[in-house]
């Protein structure tokens, strides 16, 4: 039986933004700006950020950068929403020192990526997992995400690394539902959509709700889905989930990375390289779809 919405785990909120990081038009970090954005996101309806993931560009910020965007999010938005800190890397001893860069910088849990590009085997991404959740004293969200890592956090390694009292969250790019599923049912981790077509199935799951791209240009109506289904009002739901399908396929399947096609939607400055801004047209499509569903539903 699902969960009921009131008892599922959410140790960092329901509607989460992974938030785009944003940059001057000489392409240095933008501080302002992002507690700007970060203000303006929670008071748009978002009860989580996520700082450093792979929308804030995080392979082409520095640690100190990194530290900076941080502070600057924790000052706009205060002990109002938890703060979550990307720290992920290829490197155990690099991603432990972000850790710990993080924690002291006040972030309130870590989003922690598979090891990329090396693609270790599952015995050594479990043991990757553990020495991040001995570093600090903060909890930590699991990342699976294998298109861009390369490997995958399998679901019975999930099992083992949710016996580890700090490990207590997943953002799930997986696109297994059923292996998604066997793991709420089996444990207490909070499973976050980290896919926006599979916010509204995996949250009728059991699901503990989002951590969303979208969410930096559309947080209502993302967390307006949730709101529908904890109502009851499932056929309502699907339907906003459905309003929200255009610009969702616009900006997470059209080809363009998502830190593009949002950057393309915002006053935020440029993207880094090897990154480029997206083209006339795809910026042209992407903003009749965003009025669009701005328009009256």
């Amino acid at each position: 039986m699902t969960p009921p919405a009131a008892s599922r785990p959410r140790p960092f909120g329901r509607a989460l933004c992974a938030m785009i990081t944003p940059f001057t038009a000489e392409g240095a970090l933008d501080p302002d700006a992002a507690a700007g954005h970060a203000a303006a996101l929670v008071a748009a309806g978002c009860d989580g950020l996520v700082l450093s993931g792979t929308t804030g560009e995080s392979p082409t910020t520095s640690d100190a950068e990194k530290t900076a965007l941080l502070r600057a999010v924790r000052e706009a938005v205060g002990a109002r929403v938890p703060v979550v800190a990307g720290v992920g890397s290829a490197d155990t001893r690099h991603t432990v020192e972000l850790a710990r860069q993080a924690e002291r910088a006040g972030a309130d849990g870590l989003l922690v990526v598979t090891p990329y590009y090396s693609r270790p085997p599952q015995a050594a991404v479990e043991a990757h997992f553990l020495r991040v959740a001995e570093s600090t004293g903060l909890p930590l969200m699991l990342y699976d995400i294998p298109g861009r890592t390369g490997t995958r956090i399998e679901p019975e390694t999930v099992l083992r690394l949710s016996e580890h009292p700090r490990v207590v969250a997943v953002k799930d790019c997986s696109q297994d539902l059923l292996g998604a599923t066997k793991v709420i049912a089996a444990t207490s981790l909070a499973y976050y959509s980290g896919c926006e077509e599979l916010n509204l199935p995996l949250y009728a799951v059991g699901g503990a709700g989002y951590v969303s791209t979208v969410a930096n240009v559309a947080p209502g109506r993302l967390r307006a889905v949730l709101d529908a289904f904890d109502a009851g009002d499932t056929a309502g739901a699907a339907r906003l989930n459905g309003l929200l399908a255009p610009l969702v396929e616009l900006m997470m399947a059209s080809g363009l990375p998502g830190a593009v096609t949002a950057k393309a939607l915002l006053d935020a400055g440029p993207v880094r390289e090897p990154l480029q801004p997206a083209g006339r047209g795809a910026a042209d499509g992407l903003r009749g779809a965003y009025e669009e569903l701005l328009g009256p539903s």
